[in-house]
């Protein structure tokens, strides 16, 4: 099973709905909306309200060959119902997929949506769940991001070590072999290891500065999509996504040059921004929450200011 949910960047939503349409994965069940979370949007047909718009979070099946288990989804259907999902379709073989717009913000309901995945994962008989966010960290924007990976096993670290441009996330900078995973993508390897199911959390590297902007950051997604290619053994036409990427590192040097120009960049992150573009990778671990407030004050004024839409 591959997650992908909103977040920074939507990295994971982006890198798993990508792969969800390159291998033509059918939706056959839905996680209810209704305790997770609040209408995001009402529908307004010939001037009067017709339904309220919640945040959906669906599963897509694909058998893909190989070594896959194949499960038939009509004999889950009980612990789905028990679940609280809502069948669609069937279908359910070798790989499942799940795309959640967005996260619940409550702890509590968090912890209770990983319980339903991973009742969902147990019914199906997956053997193992990777799910998919962002690591924000200290690159620049013209360079390859690399996928920082978490597994909730001992036993997975060595397969970890051979993904390829990944490394453990344990072992990023000085992180003294600590760090933090905020919500769904943490809190659900930690319920599928309760559970005695394989886990792994990739998280694509995305700028520090970029951490506030409305846009998907598809170079991260990218690389989270050749490492789950390796895994799976799947060639995946990734051209629409680098098209994607271009067109987006387009738009950031627009904005960075219009901010050099009105001297509202400031000189702090233009200096490091130089360094990060001439340099080698650097391995340094995740900014502190003070690095966080002090460099992305103005940057993340501008995308409130002056960005209407999400396009």
């Amino acid at each position: 099973m591959l997650c992908g949910w909103a977040g920074i960047g939507n990295v994971g939503l982006v890198a798993v709905s990508t792969l969800r349409r390159l291998v033509q994965a059918e939706e056959f069940a839905e996680i209810e909306p209704y305790g997770y979370f609040e209408p995001s949007k009402v529908i307004v047909r010939y001037g009067l309200i017709e339904d309220m718009r919640f945040p959906t979070t669906k599963f897509y099946c694909r058998g893909i060959g190989g070594e896959g288990q194949n499960v038939a989804a009509g004999a889950a259907q009980e612990e789905k119902q028990k679940a609280g999902l809502s069948p669609s379709s069937s279908a359910g073989r070798d790989l499942v997929l799940l795309v959640g717009e967005q996260q619940p913000a409550d702890e509590r309901k968090a912890y209770d949506m990983a319980s339903t995945v991973v009742d969902m994962a147990q019914s199906l008989g997956c053997r193992r769940i990777y799910t998919s966010a962002a690591s924000v960290t200290m690159i620049h924007h013209t360079v390859k991001p690399r996928v920082w990976a978490v597994p909730n096993t001992p036993e997975l670290i060595p397969e970890v070590r051979r993904y390829g441009n990944t490394v453990l996330m344990s072992e990023v900078g000085s992180t003294n072999g600590e760090g933090v995973i905020s919500g769904l993508n943490g809190v659900l390897l930690g319920v599928a290891r309760n559970r005695g199911i394989q886990a792994v959390c990739l998280m694509g590297e995305v700028p520090y500065y970029l951490q506030g902007a409305p846009w998907p950051y598809p170079r991260a997604s990218i690389s989270v999509l050749e490492v789950l290619g390796r895994i799976l053994r799947l060639s995946l036409d990734l051209s629409e996504l680098h098209a994607m990427a271009a067109k987006v590192e387009v738009n950031i040097e627009q904005i960075l040059d219009a901010l050099a120009t009105a001297e509202e960049l400031p000189e702090q992150v233009r200096m490091e921004m130089e360094r990060l573009r001439h340099g080698k990778h650097p391995d340094l671990g995740p900014i502190t929450e003070q690095e966080k407030r002090e460099i992305l004050e103005h940057i993340d004024e501008l995308f409130k200011d002056e960005t209407g839409d999400e396009s």
